[in-house]
């Protein structure tokens, strides 16, 4: 049976995105890194409900000499070894590269579709920029879109949105508990 996931976004889903001049940048640092409160919950939450939590990230400041891909694999690295994250994918492109991985095309999902043999209807993306809810629909996922003032949000239209990540896995889970509800009345009704 193929497994469910939910696809994190990770500078302002996962750990705090530093805004300059209104735009979300990932931190330069180890030092500067800070997960946001309640991801830790979040992600246990969504862990006992049997998804796979896998973070999906564009990183293009690695493209732009102004990160290392070695900052950025540390940080990930962090995030993997203090949270229940299952796996980080990671796009290095900019825009102008035209690459299949970067969001809001869905590469990168579909590439840990493959090697975690992961349903993408049956799954989720949460991210806090139009480009995560394109990405999540163009590969089949629903979508929810966390509240940022740097989102863009008139350029998708997201299945849902949330307040922080832990706000959008009680959702997810909801809906789980409904769709189970649903499928156990379906079950009932055709035995009577």
């Amino acid at each position: 049976m193929m497994k469910r996931a939910i696809f994190l976004d990770r500078d302002g889903v996962i750990n705090r995105a530093v805004v300059r001049d209104g735009v979300p940048h990932p931190p330069t640092s180890l030092m500067e890194l800070e997960v946001l409160p309640g991801v830790p919950q979040a992600l246990e939450l969504l862990a006992a409900r049997g998804f796979l939590l896998i973070v999906v990230t564009n990183q293009p400041d690695v493209a732009r000499g102004t990160q290392t891909r070695e900052v950025v694999e540390a940080i990930n690295q962090h995030l993997l070894q203090r949270l229940p994250l299952d796996g980080v994918f990671t796009c290095y492109h900019d825009n102008a590269d035209e690459c299949h991985c970067r969001k809001p095309k869905p590469g990168l999902i579909l590439q840990a579709a493959q090697e975690y043999g992961i349903d993408l209807r049956r799954s989720f993306l949460v991210g806090d920029r139009w480009s995560d809810v394109a990405a999540g629909q163009a590969a089949g996922c629903r979508t929810f879109l966390l509240d940022a003032p740097y989102n863009q949000r008139w350029r998708c239209t997201p299945d849902d949105e949330a307040s922080s990540l832990l706000e959008a896995a009680q959702r997810i889970t909801g809906l789980l508990n409904q769709e189970e509800r649903i499928t156990y009345a379906k079950s009932e009704w055709v035995e009577n």
